[in-house]
């Protein structure tokens, strides 16, 4: 897994395209929860599964026992095909409690530069130009949030 990249400055001062917002609803595609190869894992941080346990009322324990496994030190959803386990009919069954990585989805740190974004974002995701206009605040907020998460996941 690569480290996460320290972005949080260069987004904070710079003058990103995306400085008037960008307009962004989930479409319920289904499409973020499958992987595409290079993009396999769900990685979790302890807080996201506890957070996911409390939703099925499991312990964390028994929710890391049953539904994770940890590969160069970082624990991640296991996978048994394709789709997470956890997407049922296009929509997330742990929806509330989804890990950050998806909750930030797309505004990562590797997405939001304006090559990546047309590049990966807008030709795989049908939520983009869709729905609300995200502020630029709010991206920044959420673009450091999945770097800090990032960091906590290499950590183990």
């Amino acid at each position: 897994m690569a480290k996460a990249p320290a972005l949080s400055k260069k987004v904070a001062t710079s003058d990103p395209w995306w400085k008037d917002g960008v307009r962004f609803q989930c479409q319920q595609s289904g499409k973020c929860c499958i992987s595409h190869g290079e993009y396999g894992y769900v990685y979790l941080t302890k807080g996201d599964r506890q957070n996911i346990a409390q939703t099925l009322g499991l312990s964390t324990s028994a929710f890391t026992k049953k539904y994770c496994m940890k590969t160069d030190g970082a624990f991640h959803l296991k996978e048994d095909g394709p789709a997470c386990t956890f997407l049922k009919d296009n929509k997330c069954t742990v929806y509330k409690a989804r890990p950050t990585q998806c909750r930030t989805w797309p505004f990562w740190p590797e997405t939001m530069g304006a090559k990546a974004w047309k590049k990966d974002v807008v030709k795989f995701c049908p939520g983009v130009n869709k729905g609300k206009v995200w502020p630029a605040q709010k991206i920044i907020e959420l673009v450091e949030e999945q770097a800090q998460w990032e960091r906590e996941v290499s950590r183990g």
